[in-house]
């Protein structure tokens, strides 16, 4: 007689039966992660549901752990689900109440006092605000800096302060139209050919001849000339690793500002490999030519190889882009997987090889930032500027930074020197 086999139990705690909502509520929880940036798709919710079911719900620690094992996959967003995490499961019943979850979705009281500060994007996403309650929120805001006008800073210096980090999506939205209008007005540099010029300090003997063999050689009106001006090429360097993934999206729409606006601009991204991405930029649609940019590129938000990266770029491309006297910006935290190996050596020919090598780093916001890892001690001492790049106000400022005087710069730089010793 053959054995009867029971059926498996139904899960009461992720909600089988009618015992218990835990799987709905980490569902709306993987939305309210979604909402805020992270990666999070149908396929990770059930891998979360399978993960609690397995390790049980015995401690908070250990459900905590649970979650962020599957949902977090990069550094940077440890912090965005930390908040939302705390927000989110915020009953302190929730242990003693776990086998009957019936926990709400996110719209229980609280006093305003006792609510810590959080991410604007995990506030933005779990409040669930609509366009029309964002225009609401800003009329108030309006209303109350007209009322008190002496105490209060305008919205546009608030954003052009705010760090990329820390913008909500519609404030990304409006650092990009304030991107899209941004110049770069780079000093002209004197070239080695030369122009007619009445003023002009030198002689130019084939134009006066010319002009006296017109005139039957009768007289001689002597002709002058001056070196040409114009502004040199610019070569953009970007880190597209997980730790700049932020800053580089928004970066992106700087250099298509760029590109449509001058001649001569090369730009590049890197993250383990280097890709050139100057002819997708030169699409005039901004949303076009991300579109391109995002097909092109393989291993964006992955780790970095500065050093393979430049090796890269001045092996096949210095020639061709650095050939007249660029400026090159170099974007990028410094943080360098492979602990810096051969970077000083990429980045001394590198500097060798263009008229200005400018670091802008995102680091640079803390103002206890010092150059101490392997990948910044070894960029440092090769490098003429070094400045941040985190928020609207350093892009605007990079404009004065190419035209301040050279001797300030290296003023500048011997202090940081001094720190990566």
């Amino acid at each position: 007689m053959a054995e009867k086999t029971e059926a498996p139990a139904p899960n009461l705690i992720l909600g089988d039966a009618d015992g218990g909502r835990l799987a709905e509520n980490i569902m709306h929880f993987g939305r309210v992660l979604r909402a805020a940036g992270l990666p999070v798709g149908p396929g990770k919710v059930l891998d979360a549901i399978d993960a609690v079911a397995t390790v049980g719900v015995d401690s908070r620690k250990d459900f905590y752990w649970t979650l962020h094992a599957v949902f977090v996959n990069k550094r940077d967003q440890r912090l965005v689900f930390d908040q939302a995490f705390h927000f989110f499961w915020r009953n302190p019943n929730l242990l003693e109440r776990m086998m009957g979850m019936m926990l709400p979705t996110m719209r229980g009281e609280e006093a305003e006092e006792d609510r810590p500060e959080m991410a604007a994007r995990v506030a933005e996403a779990l409040a669930g605000r609509n366009e029309d309650d964002g225009a609401q929120a800003q009329e108030d805001e309006e209303d109350e800096l007209e009322f008190d006008a002496a105490l209060s800073v305008s919205a546009q210096e608030v954003l052009a302060e705010k760090d990329f980090e820390k913008m909500t999506t519609a404030e990304l939205e409006q650092a990009r139209l304030a991107i899209k209008r941004m110049r770069l007005p780079i000093k002209p540099v004197k070239t080695r050919r030369f122009r007619a010029d009445p003023n002009g300090r030198r002689a130019d003997l084939r134009a006066t001849l010319r002009a006296s063999a017109r005139q039957g050689g009768d007289m001689i009106h002597l002709k002058r000339r001056s070196r040409k001006r114009e502004h040199p090429p610019l070569v953009v360097l970007c880190d597209i690793s997980g730790s700049m993934d932020r800053y580089a999206r928004m970066i992106l729409h700087f250099l298509h500002a760029l590109t449509n606006d001058r001649d001569r601009v090369h730009s590049f991204l890197f993250g383990t490999r280097l890709t050139n991405i100057t002819r997708y930029l030169r699409a005039r649609d901004p949303d076009q030519a991300i579109d391109k940019v995002a097909a092109s590129v393989e291993d964006w938000a992955g780790g970095t190889r500065i050093g393979e990266t430049l090796h890269r770029f001045n092996a096949d491309w210095s020639r061709r882009v650095l050939s007249q006297g660029p400026v090159v910006l170099l974007i990028t935290d410094g943080l360098d997987r492979d602990g810096a190996v051969g970077l000083e050596t990429e980045m001394e020919r590198l500097h060798k090889s263009c008229r200005r090598l400018i670091w802008l780093n995102p680091l640079l916001r803390y103002d206890g930032y010092a150059p101490k890892t392997a990948g910044a001690r070894a960029m440092i001492p090769h490098v003429d500027e070094f400045r941040p790049v985190h928020n609207l106000d350093s892009l605007a400022k990079l404009a004065e930074t190419l035209s301040a005087s050279e001797v300030a710069a290296k003023a500048e730089m011997t202090k940081w020197r001094a720190l990566a010793a």
